[in-house]
């Protein structure tokens, strides 16, 4: 993905807002890899790292690698995202706006820039963008693009970034051999936003799944050792798309208040639900998940009851699997498993055995129905705030 996905984090106290940048970018003792499979909004990732600068973080420059094969998101590519949105009517698709399908597109057709191209020969650079910026602009006329100026820009910023770039297949790969090294790949999008196994067409224009950390980073299979899914102990979604668990009443503006369950990136207000071990399942399917982080079970804390989603019911009929046809999927009926809440803070529980018996149940039960042992249960927004 690209600076379309936004993941706060609260740690030592502050509270960090992350689009481009890897989170571990807060330990100062991580090298954080931004892979080829990224779509890099360079202006975006400089304001980025000035904001987390201003946050304490002063020397995220000498902890960052950039691959020199990631593709460049430039403005227009924004602005058409922007059209191609409205374009759709009533059939949007709820897209940030930030240029991620169409950098994606420009890299499928082949014509991409990438980073190498920009720390490169400049004057080969330029050559290649005119091009591109004319081929836009004969399908966008509306597109406003001054291309000198842009140019200068970008010069400017190939200067910044040089030294942070580097071939991260050939430094992963040589990390690896150390022996002693722990490698985390943090996913930016959930996969149901994957491009092939998502609820498409609502969804983004990367593999968010388990194959991109080959695809996106160049590690081979047979490194990957510990595949952790991270799930809410509710549901929630922004943007367009079919949500079957999705609770269109006081309960899920509850969610969504004590959630505060609004976008990183877009600011957003996000649809909340039950959460859908049918979706968890299928994404357990497709990611060979080891374990389970269930996050924000705090958020439950004064429900009287809570629910699981347990199958999908169509025309009379319980289905074997999630379907691929919007149209199936925008009709099914939920069954569902409905558990006693548990009524009580359990902000301050750092031990399983800490958390009421309500609450355990409704973790044990998560991992009976799907079979998925759960490693990690957030109780609260801070790191700390975590049972392991």
């Amino acid at each position: 993905g690209g600076n379309n996905a936004g993941h706060t984090v609260v740690a030592n106290g502050k509270t960090y807002h992350f689009h481009l940048l890897p989170s571990g970018i807060i330990q100062d003792n991580c090298v954080s890899v931004i892979g080829n499979g990224v779509v890099i909004h360079i202006p975006g990732l400089l304001a980025e790292i000035e904001a987390v600068k201003k946050n304490g973080i002063q020397d995220c420059w000498s902890r960052l690698k950039i691959s020199d094969r990631a593709h460049l998101v430039f403005d227009f590519h924004q602005q058409a995202d922007g059209i191609l949105e409205l374009e759709k009517g009533d059939s949007k698709i709820g897209t940030t706006k930030k240029g991620i399908g169409p950098a994606y597109s420009t890299k499928a057709s082949r014509a991409g820039l990438r980073v190498c191209d920009l720390i490169g020969d400049f004057e080969d650079f330029a050559k290649k963008f005119k091009i591109l910026v004319n081929g836009y602009r004969k399908r966008f006329s509306q597109l406003e693009v001054d291309i000198e100026q842009e140019l200068e820009r970008y010069k400017n910023f190939a200067e910044m970034i040089r030294p942070c770039v580097d071939d991260t297949v050939y430094f992963l790969s040589e990390e690896l051999k150390k022996g002693d090294r722990n490698i985390i790949v943090e996913g930016a999008n959930a996969v149901m936003l994957d491009l092939d196994f998502g609820t498409y067409p609502y969804v983004t224009s990367s593999s968010c799944g388990v194959g991109g950390v080959c695809t996106g980073l160049g590690l081979p299979p047979q490194v990957v050792r510990n595949i952790v899914g991270i799930c809410k102990a509710y549901i929630t979604r922004v943007g367009a798309g079919d949500f079957p668990t999705y609770l269109d009443s006081e309960i899920g503006t509850k969610l969504q208040d004590i959630g505060q369950e609004f976008g990183t990136t877009t600011g957003r207000r996000r649809r909340c639900g039950w959460l859908d071990l049918v979706v968890l399942e299928y994404v357990h399917r497709i990611s060979g998940l080891t374990s389970i982080a269930v996050t924000k079970l705090d958020v439950m804390d004064t429900f009287e009851e809570v629910k699981i989603g347990i199958a999908y019911i169509h025309n009379g009929r319980r289905l074997k699997s999630f379907p691929a046809d919007h149209s199936i999927l925008s009709e099914v009926e939920v069954d569902y498993v409905t558990m006693p809440g548990w009524k009580q803070n359990i902000g301050n529980c750092r031990q399983f055995s800490d958390l009421p018996a309500n609450a355990q149940a409704y973790i044990l039960k998560i991992e009976e129905l799907s079979g998925i042992p759960v490693q990690f249960v957030g109780v609260g927004k801070s790191r700390d705030a975590t049972i392991c």
